[in-house]
């Protein structure tokens, strides 16, 4: 009883809910692109973040477990001292290191990491530092693309 036609089913566009580009500050620029891990907890890189592997350690953070190695890491901050600069840094040179990384205002001992790479080993992830309201616009964005200052939105 239903009524049949030859016409090829039209694609039906759903909308992705929220910005699909938001715009930060690039600390330092780049173009990366790499799954989401977004945590509202500082990390310390110093016995958090496992820069052989790239798996975070710390127990006691959100993303205790996780690969941040070619993800793109999104914190507020950093928590601990300038040993997070050192291991970031052996995270770079090991290959282990996020693609990108996302802070909520510039991150000073990521900031350090990332210039040291740049200078030793001429290659270090992008770092944008982004407002309260774009950090939490990207909490639900499963992948993402960085380019300079500008995040995209990826399925």
């Amino acid at each position: 009883m239903g009524l049949k036609s030859d016409a090829a089913p039209r694609p039906v566009s759903v909308p992705v809910p929220g910005p699909v580009r938001l715009v930060g500050r690039a600390v330092i620029a780049g173009e990366a692109e790499g799954p989401l891990l977004h945590s509202g907890e500082p990390l310390s890189f110093w016995g958090g973040y496992d820069a052989e592997t790239g798996r975070i350690m710390d127990l006691r953070h959100p993303l205790a477990g996780e690969n941040g190695a070619g993800s793109v890491l999104a914190l507020p901050a950093t928590r601990g001292s300038s040993t997070t600069a050192a291991v970031l840094l052996e995270a770079i040179r090991r290959g282990t290191a996020p693609a990108a990384l996302i802070t909520l205002g510039v991150d000073a001992f990521l900031s350090l990491a990332s210039f040291v790479a740049e200078e030793m080993y001429d290659r270090v992830p992008p770092l944008v530092a982004v407002d309260e309201e774009a950090f939490r616009a990207l909490a639900g964005w499963p992948r993402l693309a960085v380019c300079g200052g500008e995040l995209f939105r990826r399925e």
